[in-house]
C-alpha cells in the first residue's frame, strides 16, 4: 500500500497553491476614493473652504471637516471648492419618566442635520449638494449641570459622525 503523501499530483497542486499565495502576498489594500496622501481626490478635498459657522454645533462641524479634508493642514489659502455649510440640531426625549408628574426625559436622541452645497470658484458650477443627519443617544441625569454636559457631548459626537458622513460624500463626489 503506498503512501498518498508523495502522490506526484498532490505535489503539483501544494506548489500550485504556494506560487499563489506568493503572488497574493504582493497585493495591497488602498482606500476607495484614495490615491494616498497626495493622490488626486486628497489634493481635491484639501483645496476646500468651509463658510463660517454661526452656533458651537456647526463650528464643530466644520472643525472636523476642515481637519478631515485637508489632513489637518487647516484651511487652504486660496480654495478652488467653496461648501456652504448649514447645520441644525434638536434634542428630543424618548424614555419618561412615569413616577414624576412633570414628563422629565431620562434618555433622549440628539439629531444633528446638515445642509451642505459643493461649489467650484471658478465657474460657481455646483458639485455636489445635500442633505445628511446624524443621530446621538444620551442618558438625561437628575443633575442640570450634568444633563447640560451630556447633551454638549451628544452634540459633539453627532457634530464628529457628520462630519465623517460629508467628507465621504464629498470624496466621492470630487474622485468622478
Amino acid at each position: 500500500m503506498s503512501s498518498s503523501k508523495f502522490d506526484p499530483r498532490r505535489r503539483i497542486a501544494l506548489g500550485l497553491v504556494g506560487i499563489s499565495l506568493l503572488l497574493a502576498a504582493g497585493c495591497q489594500v488602498r482606500p476607495l476614493y484614495s490615491d494616498g496622501p497626495s493622490g488626486a481626490p486628497a489634493t481635491a478635498l484639501a483645496s476646500i473652504g468651509i463658510s463660517e459657522a454661526r452656533d458651537r454645533v456647526e463650528q464643530r462641524v466644520r472643525n472636523a471637516l476642515i481637519f478631515l479634508t485637508s489632513g489637518g493642514k487647516g484651511e487652504p489659502a486660496a480654495p478652488q471648492y467653496q461648501l456652504a455649510l448649514t447645520v441644525s440640531h434638536q434634542a428630543t426625549g424618548v424614555l419618561f419618566n412615569e413616577r414624576n408628574d412633570n414628563d422629565t426625559a431620562s434618555a433622549g436622541r440628539l439629531t444633528v442635520e446638515a445642509d451642505y452645497n459643493l461649489t467650484r470658484v471658478d465657474t460657481g458650477k455646483t458639485v455636489k449638494s445635500g442633505h445628511r443627519k446624524a443621530v446621538a443617544l444620551v442618558d438625561f441625569p437628575v443633575q442640570e449641570f450634568a444633563k447640560l454636559r451630556a447633551i454638549r457631548d451628544a452634540e459633539n459626537r453627532a457634530a464628529k459622525e457628520l462630519a465623517e458622513i460629508i467628507r465621504a460624500d464629498l470624496a466621492a463626489a470630487l474622485a468622478n
